[in-house]
C-alpha cells in the first residue's frame, strides 16, 4: 500500500515538472538570438607593426538583420591600435546596395557628432567608434563600408590614422543595439615592404640602316637623289636613315664630317646655306627630317633645300637638349652637275658622331 502511494506521488512530480516546463515554453513566446555577420574584413593600407594605417572595413548584415533607425554599430579595435584624435572628416560610412562587397555601389552617408534625421552620428571613445542611425536605415543583407583615416574623404578628407599595435593577430569587433555581431581579425607584421633596387646605366642609341649609298650617273639636265642601289631617283628619297636615343639628362648631338663628292683633284660645289635643288650647276647637298622622340634637325639641313657647311665641319645637323627616346634621322642626299663637270667617278665618305651630353 506504501509502495503504491510513492509512486503515485513520483508519476503526479514527474507530471508538474512536464506541465511546468510546457507552461515555461508554450503560449507563443519567441526568444531572440543575435545573427552573425559575415564577408567581414578590414583593409589596412600598411600591415607593418606600430605605423600609421587606412582602415576599409567591410561586412555583410544577415538576411534577416539590417539596420533600423535610431540603432547603433559598434566597432571595437581591440588594444594596442592606437587610435589618435580622430574626428568626423576621418570617417567615412556608406552602405552597398548588395551583398556582394567587392561590387557593390555604395552610398556615403552623412554624418554628424549626434544623428539627426537622415544623418548619422558617429563618435569614438577608446577603442570603440560608434555609429548612430537617426531615421535612416539599412536593409538585411546589405554590405556596410567603414573608411578610417586619409581615405576618407566625405567629410572633408581624413588625416588622422590609426596606428598599429606590434607584430600580433589583432581585432576589430562589431556589435551594438542592431542586433548582429562579428569579428575580423588582422595580421600584423614587422615590416610589409619589399627594398627593390637597381641601377640604370648611361646609354646612348646609334645606328645607321644603310652604309653605302649612291647616285648612279648624274646628268646636267636633271637632279639626282642617292638611294640604297647604285642608281639616280629622280625625285627625293630616303637615302638612309639614322636613329639616336640616350637616357643623358641634357641629350645629345649629331655631327656630320667628310668630303663633298671628289674626283681626284675634281670636286662638286657645295654651298653652306640651305639651297633648292639647282638643275645644271654644281651642287651637292643634304637634308633630314625627323621622327620620334624629342630630337630635332638644326639649321641648315632642317629646311627643304640642300646644305653642306663644310667650313665648319663637324657640323651639328640634329641634336636633342633632353634625354629622348629613340629619333629616327631620314637622310637624303642631292647632286647636281654642270655641262662642264669633269667626267671620272666620284666618291665622298660623311661620318657622322653621336655625342651624349650626361
Amino acid at each position: 500500500m506504501n509502495t503504491r502511494l510513492i509512486s503515485k506521488a513520483s508519476v503526479a512530480t514527474a507530471l508538474s515538472l512536464v506541465l511546468g516546463l510546457l507552461m515555461l515554453t508554450g503560449g507563443g513566446a519567441e526568444v531572440a538570438y543575435a545573427l552573425g555577420l559575415t564577408s567581414m574584413s578590414d583593409a589596412l593600407s600598411t600591415i607593418k607593426a606600430s605605423t600609421l594605417a587606412n582602415h576599409e572595413i567591410k561586412f555583410v548584415t544577415p538576411a534577416g538583420g539590417g539596420v533600423a533607425a535610431g540603432e547603433t554599430i559598434t566597432y571595437n579595435f581591440s588594444s594596442g591600435f592606437v587610435m589618435g584624435s580622430q574626428v568626423l572628416a576621418d570617417w567615412d560610412f556608406a552602405s552597398g546596395d548588395s551583398n556582394n562587397c567587392s561590387t557593390a555601389n555604395f552610398t556615403e552617408k552623412t554624418l554628424a557628432a549626434t544623428p539627426s534625421g537622415t544623418t548619422w552620428g558617429a563618435a569614438v571613445s577608446g577603442q570603440v567608434i560608434t555609429i548612430t542611425s537617426g531615421t535612416d536605415t539599412v536593409a538585411a543583407d546589405r554590405c556596410i563600408r567603414l573608411r578610417v583615416g586619409s581615405n576618407a574623404s566625405t567629410g572633408g578628407g581624413g588625416t588622422i590614422r590609426i596606428t598599429n599595435p606590434t607584430a600580433s593577430s589583432p581585432t576589430v569587433a562589431f556589435y551594438g543595439t542592431f542586433g548582429d555581431t562579428g569579428t575580423t581579425t588582422v595580421n600584423i607584421i614587422g615590416d610589409d615592404q619589399v627594398a627593390v633596387t637597381a641601377t640604370v646605366d648611361q646609354s646612348l642609341t646609334f645606328s645607321i640602316s644603310d652604309n653605302t649609298v649612291g647616285f648612279g650617273s648624274l646628268s646636267a639636265s636633271a637632279a639626282c637623289f642617292a638611294q640604297g642601289t647604285a642608281a639616280c631617283s629622280a625625285s627625293e628619297v630616303e637615302a638612309h636613315n639614322i636613329i639616336v636615343g640616350t637616357n643623358a639628362g641634357s641629350g645629345y648631338s649629331l655631327t656630320v664630317n667628310g668630303t663633298t663628292l671628289t674626283n681626284g683633284a675634281f670636286t662638286i660645289a657645295t654651298t653652306s646655306a640651305n639651297t633648292a635643288s639647282t638643275v645644271g650647276s654644281e651642287q651637292f647637298g643634304l637634308r633630314m627630317t625627323a621622327t620620334g622622340g624629342v630630337g630635332a634637325v638644326v639649321a641648315p639641313y632642317a629646311a627643304a633645300g640642300y646644305a653642306f657647311d663644310s667650313l665648319n665641319f663637324p657640323d651639328q645637323v640634329a641634336a636633342s637638349s633632353a634625354a629622348s627616346a629613340n629619333t629616327t634621322y631620314s637622310v637624303r642626299y642631292i647632286a647636281n652637275i654642270a655641262s662642264n663637270t669633269e667626267a671620272g667617278a666620284y666618291t665622298s665618305t660623311l661620318t657622322y658622331v653621336a655625342t651624349a651630353n650626361f
